[in-house]
């Protein structure tokens, strides 16, 4: 028989429109901008480009600070005397293309079989990726599990819905590209039993290197993960930090899932919010070496809605955290700000920031005069560039990929890119906060034998049972 808990959605969902205080918040900043605007604009824009310049020059040595923070390692834990009982959760929509495949990587994982159990959650009308799924011979620990009908058709939905079935103590979750590392299961189980309080670990995301040629937003996506989960993350680790979690190779123990009320169903990035719902109730967050490979989304057309998504959940989780900030305390509310808040003030402002420094030359050589060099706005711009190629350069190092001086030259270019996905996400939050912007996955192309010769068992052991 199967345990059920019943799973409270999160008192903070995203669901929830903005406090008065927020909205009167708001409403100060636009109309304090406004009466600048109207009785000195010139001293409005200055003293905006110098907030600016200041905010760049804090996340440059935030940068420093947890790279350095990053060299400590976390040591290793030893094997529990009992392994835990662990529940491995996969939400797949569309994906019939790849279920074979992951199914062939949760495979590999070296975890006592007695000791798994684990769920495809699937979407009733998904029909396609149900029959991929049934077609393909499974572990007996993995399990199909539909999600009844309902809204918002979000991952955090259905995964809230496998939590009700699931049984173990430990909690991971995949997305269907995934090839996690086989030991990085046992890791995660030493450490939750060696800290009592630690409430959850991720595993780093490394950008798989493809066989066909490599475009530039692959690239340059591949070195912005190295940089979040090779550099940034372990060094927040360190400084006993709160961070915004990846979307999949996240590690929760089920108590302290459970206490949070699970998953936001309404936020489009659940997992950024969850890391901080955890730490506001007393939970710790870590890292464990062990990673998981991922393939990047692709051209433009794949991008676009998945950095969008991103950015509109991170304007929904840090519209949730900041209605009552005191729960996270002075030291999560520095990691908000420098995780979320940067990342959302970072991508609206890149293109501006680039567009405003090349007119002003530009400019002033069409018109035959020589520019005054605005040599503070330089200064900074330049720091921030340094910290961030420094920071992918080490990220990159650690992940096994090659950083060349024309990517470090091309970042710029990408930086602006994601002002466009800003704008897209702004609009998308407020025409369509809730609906999640699917990223189709390709096939990995070292599994083809693998993955193909478990439908060959499944279809054998179907004949010898006929």
């Amino acid at each position: 028989m199967v345990k059920t808990a019943k799973i409270e959605r999160p008192r903070g969902a995203a669901r929830r429109s903005p406090t008065l205080g927020q909205v009167l918040c708001w409403c100060l900043v636009l109309a304090v901008l406004v009466a600048g605007f109207v009785l000195s604009a010139a001293r409005t824009v200055f003293v905006l480009i110098l907030a600016l310049q200041v905010a760049f020059v804090i996340a440059a040595l935030w940068r420093a600070i947890v790279a350095i923070a990053s060299l400590k390692r976390a040591e290793t834990a030893p094997p529990p005397l009992e392994w835990p009982r662990y529940t491995v959760l996969a939400a797949l929509h569309d994906e019939a293309a790849v279920t074979p495949q992951l199914i062939a990587n949760l495979t590999r994982l070296n975890y006592p079989q007695h000791r798994l159990e684990g769920f495809l959650v699937l979407e009733a009308h998904d029909h396609a990726t149900l029959a991929a799924a049934e077609a393909t011979q499974k572990p007996a620990w993995l399990k199909v599990l539909i999600a009844p009908p309902g809204h918002p058709l979000t991952k955090p939905r259905a995964l809230n819905h496998a939590l009700t079935r699931a049984t173990g103590d430990l909690v991971t979750i995949y997305d269907a590209e995934d090839r996690p590392d086989p030991e990085q299961l046992r890791a995660a189980a030493a450490r939750f039993a060696a800290e009592p309080r630690l409430g959850c670990l991720q595993a780093p995301l490394r950008i798989k290197p493809s066989r066909r040629r490599v475009g530039f937003l692959d690239r340059q996506f591949a070195f912005e993960y190295a940089a979040l989960f090779e550099v940034v993350l372990p060094g927040m680790a360190r400084l006993g930090l709160p961070f915004p979690l990846g979307g999949t190779s996240n590690h929760v123990r089920m108590e302290a899932l459970r206490a949070v009320g699970g998953w936001d169903a309404y936020n489009v990035t659940e997992d950024a919010d969850l890391g901080f719902r955890l730490w506001s109730k007393g939970w710790t967050l870590g890292v464990v070496a062990q990673p998981t490979q991922e393939t990047p989304p692709g051209g433009i057309d794949r991008w676009l809605p998945q950095r969008t998504r991103w950015i509109k959940g991170y304007m929904q989780t840090w519209g949730v955290h900041t209605r009552r900030p005191a729960g996270l305390r002075g030291r999560g509310l520095l990691a908000l700000v420098m995780t979320l808040g940067a990342s959302i003030i970072s991508a609206a402002a890149h293109a501006p920031t680039l567009a405003w420094l090349s007119s002003a030359i530009l400019i002033g050589l069409s018109a035959g005069v020589r520019p005054e060099a605005p040599i503070g706005a330089i200064a900074v711009l330049t720091m921030g560039i340094v910290a961030s190629w420094t920071t992918c350069a080490i990220g990159a190092r650690r992940a096994g990929l090659r950083y060349r001086w024309t990517d470090m030259l091309a970042a710029p270019a990408y930086w602006a890119l994601l002002s466009l996905a800003f704008v897209h996400a702004l609009w998308r939050l407020v025409m369509e906060p809730h609906v999640w912007d699917k990223t189709p996955h390709d096939r990995d192309e070292d599994l083809p034998d693998l993955t193909a010769s478990l439908v060959m068992t499944k279809a054998k052991s179907g004949r010898e049972a006929a």
